[in-house]
């Protein structure tokens, strides 16, 4: 919110507030990049705000939101970029931070065997494992079928089972959670 801007009484600064945290995550799953991360949620609650009113009135607000950051997604390969022009050194005055989430090498791994997926299996992935929504309610999300959805979460998860890297952080089928937690 812009400084010295009060909150609307719509509703939308606390639906904005209540979701950024998960909407940046998914943003920053189907882009693999922080910064394209935050343009991306930017944009798909900038949508949301201009279409508040369908927003509020749809059965799942967060359904719709999940299609408009999805669709904001899609749309970021049709326009043409923004050119960025890198700099050899910091300017003065900036500082950089320090990403602790790049400490650890698993979630390098996991960007890594996610970006090899096709587009609709990320997001199908995204949907499904880090949003946790029912194969019916990313197939509304989606816009698709619950046997597409089953079915690309299926080609999914055998192409990230298949990713080398990955594979020593994977649970095997044949393990239960007794054998893990004897093992611990």
């Amino acid at each position: 919110m812009l400084k010295g801007t009060e909150p609307s009484d719509d509703g939308f600064d606390r639906f904005m507030a209540e979701r950024w945290p998960r909407v940046l995550r998914s943003a920053f799953l189907l882009t693999g990049d922080p910064h394209d991360a935050e343009d991306l949620a930017q944009a798909a609650f900038e949508r949301a705000c201009a279409s508040w009113g369908r927003v509020r009135r749809a059965d799942n607000p967060d359904a719709y939101l999940q299609r408009v950051l999805l669709n904001c997604h899609r749309g970021r390969f049709r326009k043409r970029r923004v050119p960025e022009y890198p700099v050899a050194a910091v300017p003065e005055g900036l500082r950089l931070v320090g990403d602790h989430a790049e400490e650890h090498g698993e979630r390098d791994l996991l960007m890594a065997a996610l970006n090899d997926l096709a587009p609709r299996q990320r997001a199908v992935i995204v949907l499904r494992f880090y949003e946790d929504l029912t194969e019916a309610q990313a197939a509304d999300v989606l816009r698709c079928s619950v046997g597409t959805v089953k079915s690309q979460t299926a080609k999914a998860l055998a192409r990230l089972r298949r990713h080398g890297q990955i594979v020593e952080f994977a649970p095997t089928a044949r393990t239960t959670s007794k054998d893990r937690e004897g093992a611990a």
